[in-house]
């Protein structure tokens, strides 16, 4: 079977790309510095994953990484110390170097029709030309909001401890929040399809939700009253640079809380609507998953809400 290698294998996107491409059959190699990612995980075949290591700010270890390596999965992570141009960029030369047929890169974020969106959004455009330039064909997925987010401990906590929804969403925005299983099966998807060699498309889950009917799935699954409450952009900030702790380095906490703050002031008011995606659009390139995409009160019920609180800030 083909070998996908998944960069990123040890964060929660990762493990659900590893996830998916074993249940789909794929062999699979695991990118992470940890001798054991999976460790503590309920990843079925985990223990058939080969495990590299390989240093992204460092061009000299991909080689080796991608070695034989039929498909690449990249997700950028969150407290990169370079611009996401820059590293699709540099990887997409070294996966056409080794022949790679396909790289498809989670961007875990709305891609814009045009340049010059503030945030992420920029980097997103400039990666997608990064990477086609760089000789690997390509894919790209523009994640808008994940489900998991709220099984994090800038989220979680409050759900189960206090009964509250705590999110920074305006009482009007919409969001087509979806699995990060579904980001997965996506990228999957993708990889036989000739169409999908150097396009984009925004994805994210069947429905259209305001925070009140997240709290309403919230409250059914749990089996007692969530609150939708929502936070400002500035108090989520600050609540993202306690979640990561000592994970962070200090020089980056203000910076990095601010510039969170500045992101959701922008989500909640642009005009571009970047938590939406066109749904239509997205069953019209993939009608093979059109009803296959799980809905939030489903995902929400079959997650573990016990007590333990020990969850992901990132990843």
């Amino acid at each position: 079977m083909a070998l996908i290698t998944v960069i990123g294998a040890s964060g929660r996107q990762g493990m659900a790309q590893v996830d998916q491409a074993l249940k789909a059959g794929y062999d699979v190699r695991a990118i992470s510095r940890q001798p054991d990612p999976f460790a503590g995980s309920k990843i079925k075949g985990a223990d058939k994953v080969e495990i590299r290591p390989m240093d992204l700010y460092d061009n000299s270890t991909f080689a080796h990484a991608l070695e034989d390596t039929d498909y690449v999965f990249y997700t950028h992570p969150l407290q990169a110390r370079a611009d996401r141009a820059v590293l699709v960029g540099e990887l997409g030369k070294a996966a056409a170097e080794a022949n790679v047929k396909r790289l498809v890169w989670n961007t875990s974020s709305w891609i814009p029709d045009k340049p010059g969106d503030p945030f992420t959004y920029a980097g997103n455009t400039q990666g997608i030309n990064a990477l086609w330039r760089s000789g690997c064909p390509g894919t790209v997925f523009g994640s808008v909001l994940f489900m998991d987010n709220l099984l994090t401990n800038w989220a979680r906590p409050w759900i189960v401890n206090e009964g509250r929804y705590v999110y920074p969403h305006a009482s009007h925005l919409e969001a087509n929040w979806i699995s990060l299983d579904d980001v997965a099966k996506f990228m999957l998807a993708s990889l036989d399809r000739p169409d999908m060699e150097g396009a984009w498309l925004n994805i994210g889950g069947p429905e259209r939700l305001k925070g009140p009917q997240v709290a309403g799935y919230l409250t059914e699954a749990l089996g007692k009253d969530i609150k939708y409450d929502p936070c400002t952009p500035e108090e989520f900030g600050r609540y993202l640079v306690e979640a990561a702790g000592d994970s962070m380095p200090a020089e980056m906490r203000d910076e990095f809380a601010k510039g969170i703050q500045a992101f959701y002031e922008y989500n909640n008011e642009a005009p571009t609507k970047p938590f939406e995606v066109e749904m239509d659009h997205v069953y019209e390139r993939f009608p093979e998953l059109d009803g296959k995409l799980e809905n939030l009160g489903d995902w929400t019920k079959r997650q573990d809400w016990g007590e333990s609180n020990a969850r992901p800030a990132f990843g």
